[in-house]
């Protein structure tokens, strides 16, 4: 896809951050089930149910724009995910390992974060409301989890692990 404007970005962004989100719904599960904390059990189910509806609203965000969901596979994420896997496949006391689960799933969370900030920014610039206001949604959504997870870190995770 050559990009020849700022809509082309967004579009571009917009694909690699659809793939990303498919790949965490893939990852999750591993997840869920390596930690040994109900409450992060608990945070990483909700979170992929989250997940699976913002896949839906990056699906509604594409036909608002007449585009196609396909094309772009996130390299960055997959390289996130590959280095949780290794992480997962440690020798560790579980109250470490859940440690390095939240520190891993901090890791995605950032990264869409910083992915949905700047796809905003696109959809503000280019006027378009619509898609805007799901996108934000969902940039807000990983705001919160990633404050959950530091809350669950500080607050019992970290405490045990240490």
């Amino acid at each position: 896809m050559k990009l020849n404007n700022l809509q082309d970005l967004l579009i571009h962004e917009l694909r690699d951050i659809y793939n990303a989100e498919q790949q965490i719904t893939k990852a999750l599960p591993k997840m869920i089930k390596a930690t040994s904390s109900t409450q992060l059990k608990s945070a990483f189910e909700e979170h992929l149910m989250v997940t699976e509806k913002q896949i839906e609203r990056l699906d509604k965000v594409f036909e608002i724009i007449g585009e196609k969901s396909t094309g772009e596979k996130c390299k960055a994420m997959e390289g996130i995910i590959r280095e949780a896997e290794t992480m997962l496949s440690e020798r560790a006391d579980s109250s470490v390992m859940d440690a390095a689960l939240i520190a891993s799933a901090q890791r995605v969370e950032h990264y869409e974060i910083a992915a949905y900030g700047t796809v905003c920014t696109y959809a503000k610039q280019l006027g378009m409301n619509d898609v805007l206001d799901l996108l934000h949604k969902t940039l807000e959504e990983e705001k919160m989890t990633d404050e959950k997870l530091t809350m669950i870190a500080e607050k019992s995770v970290n405490l045990k692990a240490q």
